[in-house]
């Protein structure tokens, strides 16, 4: 999966690393030193950075021993969609029950109930 690039240049240092933890970052790379056409060095470099939820979203794999019953792990496992307003990834439930915690953005469910935006 490509990032695609974007004309917004008014990006913060936090809207950047909440970009690469929501769509990660993988690094390869091979490293050969020969001499003569004789391999005498070969390093292999396989490095991930990504949420909980992004991690497993793509299969990468946890080290052994990972402690799947932590509070960040199930949080990681709660479906999450992005907000139509400000696009941060907020519970599911939490979004089409009660709304956006980020920007107050209602759903039509909320609004009919009678709620009103804290924003």
């Amino acid at each position: 999966m490509a990032i695609e690039a974007t004309k917004d240049t008014d990006g913060t240092l936090v809207d950047v690393i909440d970009r690469i933890l929501d769509k990660g970052l993988v690094i390869n790379a091979d490293i050969t030193v020969s001499v003569a056409g004789v391999e005498l060095l070969g390093i292999k470099v396989r490095a991930a950075l990504a949420s909980f939820e992004t991690a497993a979203k793509y299969g990468l794999e946890f080290p052994s021993g990972t402690n799947y019953e932590t509070a960040a792990w199930k949080e990681a496992m709660v479906g999450k969609e992005e907000c139509p307003q400000c696009n941060k990834r907020v519970p599911a439930e939490e979004l089409l029950s009660t709304g956006c915690p980020w920007c107050g953005w209602l759903p039509a469910k909320a609004k009919a109930k009678g709620l009103k935006s804290e924003a």
